[in-house]
Order: C-alpha cells, then sequence, then structure tokens
C-alpha cells in the first residue's frame, strides 16, 4: 500500500531554501548596518553618543523581557515595568554627567546653575536613586514580593553590565573615535571570518554552549582579524578626525568640535628601514595587536555567554528586531566587553589627562604645592626651549 509523502518529503530541498534566505537576510541586513554605521561616524561625535545610548537601552529592554517572562511577573504590577525604567534614566543621568560633562568643562562653568547641578551630581544622583527604592518598597505585593526582588536583582545586573559598560563606549570615543570605532570593527571582522570559516571548513566543536562554534571558526577569525584589523588601523591613523581628542569648545554661534590638534607619538608614522626596503610603521599598532587579541581570543566569549544564556531561557534570539541577526543584544553582545576591556587598556597604558583634569586637580592642592608646581613646570618648558625665560616674570 502506498503511503502518501507527509509535508517534509513533499519538498525535499525546503531546509536548503531556508538556510539560503536566511544567509541572504544576514547578508543584506549586515550591509545595511554597516552602512548605517558608516554614516553615523561621517556625523560626528553626538550622533555616536546618541547610537550607543539607543542601543543600551534596546539591549536593556531586550533582557528585562526575558527576565520578566521567566519570572512569571503578572500584568496586574503594570507600575513595576515603569519603576525598571525609573532606574535606567537615573543610572543614566548619573553616568552621563560623570562621563560626558569633565569634556565641556570650560563651556558649562559659563552657566552657574548648571555648574552647581554637576558638582553636586553623585549627592543629586543618590537622592534620585533612593528615591526608586521607596518606591519599590511601597510597591511591594505580598503575594508576588518574590517576583519583584528577582527583577529588582535583576534590574541592577543589566544597570551593570549593559549601561555601566556603554559609558565606557563613550568614555573611550572622548580620547578619540578611533578608539571606539576600531575595537567595535575588529569585533565585527573577527565575527565575519569566524562565521565564513566555521561554515566552509568548520569540523571540531569549539564549546558545548554553541555547538555551531567550531575551532576552524575560532582560529580562521584570529586570522582574518589580524590582517583586516591591521589594514584598518592604518588606515584610520591616518585621519586626525579619527585620532584627535575629542574636545569642544564655545563660539558665538554655538558650540563647535575641535577638528585639528597636534598628533601624539602614537599617530606620527615612524619610518622603519629592512634592508632596501622601508616602512612607514604607526606605533599605534603596538595597541591595536592587544585590542586585535582581546576581539579575537577573549570577546567571542561574550558571545558564548550569551548563547549560554539564550539555551538556558530556550530562545533562538533576544528578540526579532533584525532580520536574519535576532536582536540588538544578539549583534553587541561582545561590543560591551570590548569596550570595556578598551576603557582598562586606556586608561592604564595610554591615558593622557586632558588641560582641564590636570588644573583641577592643582586647584585642589594646597597654596605651597600649587607654588611648586608652578616652577617645576616653569622649568621643564624653559629647558625644552618652550618658554623663554623673558616670558615669565
Amino acid at each position: 500500500m502506498n503511503v502518501p509523502a507527509g509535508p517534509r518529503n513533499a519538498n525535499p530541498h525546503r531546509p536548503f531554501f531556508h538556510y539560503l534566505s536566511n544567509v541572504i537576510k544576514r547578508i543584506i541586513f549586515g550591509i545595511v548596518m554597516a552602512s548605517s554605521w558608516f554614516f553615523i561616524i561621517y556625523l560626528g561625535p553626538f550622533m555616536l553618543i546618541l547610537t550607543v545610548l539607543a542601543i543600551q537601552v534596546s539591549c536593556f529592554r531586550e533582557i528585562l523581557n526575558v527576565g520578566y517572562n521567566c519570572n512569571r511577573v503578572p500584568p496586574s504590577l503594570p507600575f513595576f515595568r515603569s519603576l525598571c525604567c525609573y532606574f535606567l534614566v537615573a543610572a543614566n543621568y548619573f553616568l552621563s554627567i560623570e562621563t560626558i560633562a569633565p569634556h565641556f568643562d570650560d563651556i558649562y562653568k559659563n552657566y552657574p546653575h548648571l555648574e552647581i547641578v554637576i558638582k553636586y551630581n553623585r549627592f543629586i544622583s543618590f537622592c534620585i536613586y533612593f528615591i526608586g527604592i521607596v518606591l519599590f518598597v511601597v510597591n511591594l505585593v505580598r503575594k508576588h514580593d518574590l517576583q519583584q526582588f528577582k527583577i529588582l536583582a535583576w534590574t541592577h545586573t543589566l544597570l551593570i553590565i549593559i549601561v555601566l559598560q556603554s559609558y565606557l563606549v563613550i568614555a573611550n570615543m572622548f580620547n578619540g573615535i578611533i578608539w571606539l570605532i576600531l575595537p567595535s570593527s575588529l569585533v565585527i571582522v573577527n565575527d565575519i571570518f569566524a562565521y565564513m570559516f566555521g561554515r566552509l571548513w568548520g569540523r571540531t566543536a569549539l564549546i558545548q554552549l554553541s555547538p555551531r562554534k567550531t575551532w576552524e571558526g575560532f582560529v580562521g577569525g584570529i586570522v582574518g582579524t589580524f590582517l583586516l584589523g591591521y589594514l584598518l588601523s592604518n588606515y584610520m591613523c591616518q585621519y586626525q578626525y579619527l585620532v584627535c581628542p575629542v574636545e569642544y569648545y564655545q563660539t558665538g554661534g554655538g558650540i563647535k568640535m575641535m577638528s585639528e590638534c597636534t598628533l601624539g607619538y602614537l599617530f606620527t608614522p615612524t619610518t622603519y628601514s629592512l634592508g632596501v626596503v622601508s616602512i612607514n610603521f604607526y606605533p599605534f599598532t603596538y595597541h591595536f595587536f592587544w585590542m586585535a587579541l582581546f576581539a579575537s581570543v577573549v570577546a567571542p566569549f561574550g558571545g558564548f555567554c550569551a548563547s549560554g544564556f539564550k539555551r538556558a531561557f530556550k530562545m533562538k534570539h533576544f528578540a526579532e528586531v533584525i532580520p536574519g541577526h535576532g536582536g540588538i543584544t544578539d549583534r553587541f553582545d561582545c561590543q560591551f566587553l570590548m569596550a570595556t576591556f578598551v576603557n582598562v587598556y586606556i586608561f592604564t597604558f595610554v591615558g593622557n589627562p586632558s588641560v582641564g583634569v590636570i588644573f583641577d586637580k592643582v586647584l585642589g592642592l594646597d597654596e605651597g604645592r600649587q607654588v611648586e608646581f608652578y616652577y617645576l613646570l616653569k622649568d621643564m618648558l624653559q629647558d625644552s626651549y618652550l618658554l623663554n625665560s623673558t616670558d615669565v616674570s
């Protein structure tokens, strides 16, 4: 007796076409995202900050929804979701002033009321935060208090993992846009090469949390990140717009960005002779090496962690915002970890405090130490012939 074929046998090529459709979607929307990213870079630091904040809010919302679903928070607590957003706003208020305001100190000092707000930012932020705690306690419902405390802990974890690290991205940018776009580009390049090598030659499983990740893709991602990343870093080092610290000044027509600067040692090409061959080498490449190493060896584990998180909650994606890619969090799960590394790296090995920051530190000294600092600086400038003795009375 002939048994009619089921739906799976009716079209044996369906899995292939389904896979091909997903690949095409990933490529198309990958190109759209890359084009949008280049356009945002062209628009300048202000749009980069807004983009980072938009990504932050989207990631916070996506993962908070996971917490609500897995903890079965009833819809009868509508205000509680608003309270989570309140903590998000409070954290952004505190971190935005702590991170961004120091770079506008010459501007906001012309506005006394704004200067007071910034001066007492930590106390004001603490008051705002503690109001949220009071509201949380007042709105506890005996029947659902366990879920409420779980979501409170969930929210604070997101404030650290998502919100705090997003401001590290912004802080990196003020050292030069290259410190934002190169690390993020290295993560993207690593993801692309790991995907390509894994699909073409992947045979050996890398980690149980993500069975599709292979050693072949992992190694291919490392090679591709270093090769293409090196070309990108050398290309970016040629443009002052990308390497100069982001500084703003006030003019009669408003606030403008400083478009030029005196290039530091890192971005001044040095010529090395290898026999008959001469190579122009940017000292910044030393720092690129460590960023590429982290982006290709350590940062992927942020993606593995996200994969394990989704597997634990039986999800394929955090959301379905980007066709073929999933949610915003699916695309930026490694970026926040990378930004944290770059921020710590800059602070430890590269960081050069601004003139305003140094001046504020000097103002914090007693009068005797201020005079001592003055004479030390004067003697150093005269010895370096940057200041004539006749210029100082």
